[in-house]
């Protein structure tokens, strides 16, 4: 689906997509999964969510909206969002308030991005490593979803007939397991300072930044505290052999935990990869050890060297995953 629709949704389906540091919003169209009137609102000039919907509601001149389904960065617990990166807070029963809606819906962020891969389009889609691309248009398939942000968020889908079933994950939590000798050393470095090391203190923005730490004292250098955007930039301009061997180790190990999550999965259709950090820099994921790390998985290796793995160049799957949420909410 492409952002940008010809015929404007008769009824008027709100969608967001809020993370730490902006809020996106939308409408969604009313027949298939497609969203229009995009605005991308800071979090930190509004005291609550509530207060960007209304700014966003009167920028585009709608009073109350007929459905509201917002995904935000955050776990859902009951009816309600607490997002991890900044002090907003959703929940049902105050949008419905607020806005005079009774149908309304919140997603985990990540969630949203699970909903949104049936339907960004093959143009979209970039394939990391030769397995060839399997068909979404099929009646039944099962996938996996693995995004490194600041954090590291994965879901199952599966697909029966007509309907998605989505399957939540903290899988990001389970413990790392170092499968070279080089992963072996980085994890004791590590433990040196935290007694568990979980696989999303490795595989994602943060993460990287403790790769480099860990790696900086295995060549006994002085350790510089860099984000993970200054690494990146050090290891393209080759500045840093430190930031080159982070960056190298940081697809590797992401490309084991994704083949992990398509074993606990069944994920035989394919694996994603979503988030900005691979999307900026989808020429060093192409061109890394992620599909070596991906693929040994010692006895079942023959399990997952034909499961295909593609990178989501869709940039806004959050919002694309709240459409088809609120698609769901007019059609129960």
């Amino acid at each position: 689906m492409h952002e940008k629709n010809e015929n404007v949704a008769n009824r008027k389906l709100l969608i967001g997509d809020i993370g730490g540091t902006n809020a996106r919003f939308a409408l969604a169209d009313d027949r298939a999964p497609g969203f229009d009137q995009t605005r991308i609102l800071k979090c930190a000039d509004f005291t609550t969510a509530n207060d960007a919907i209304r700014h966003y509601l009167d920028d585009i001149g709608v009073e109350r909206p007929d459905a509201i389904c917002i995904a935000a960065a955050g776990p859902l617990v009951g009816d309600a969002i607490r997002l991890t990166n900044n002090a907003w807070t959703l929940s049902v029963d105050g949008l419905e308030n607020a806005f005079g809606t009774r149908q309304v819906r919140l997603l985990n962020d990540f969630a949203a991005i699970g909903y949104s891969v049936p339907f960004v389009g093959r143009e979209n889609l970039h394939p990391i490593g030769e397995a060839p691309p399997k068909s979404l248009e099929n009646p039944t398939y099962t996938i996996a979803v693995l995004g490194p942000g600041t954090g590291l968020g994965s879901v199952g889908l599966r697909r029966f007939g007509e309907h998605l079933l989505l399957i939540n994950s903290e899988s990001a939590h389970s413990g790392f397991s170092p499968e070279t000798r080089r992963q072996f050393e980085i994890l004791s470095a590590l433990q040196g300072r935290r007694e568990r090391v979980d696989s999303e203190y490795l595989a994602s923005g943060t993460g990287i930044t403790n790769l480099y730490w860990a790696l900086a004292q295995l060549h006994g250098t002085n350790s510089e505290p860099h984000d993970a955007a200054e690494i990146f930039d050090l290891a393209e301009r080759n500045a840093d052999p430190v930031a080159v061997e982070t960056v190298e180790e940081f697809f590797e190990i992401l490309g084991q935990v994704a083949g992990d999550l398509a074993l606990t999965f069944g994920a035989e259709d394919g694996v994603f990869i979503a988030g900005g950090i691979a999307q900026r820099h989808a020429d060093k994921l192409l061109k890394s050890r992620f599909r070596e790390g991906f693929e040994r998985k010692g006895s079942h290796r023959y399990l997952v060297e034909r499961i295909p793995t593609q990178l989501i160049t869709y940039d806004q799957p959050g919002l694309l995953g709240a459409a088809y949420g609120a698609l769901q909410l007019i059609s129960d």
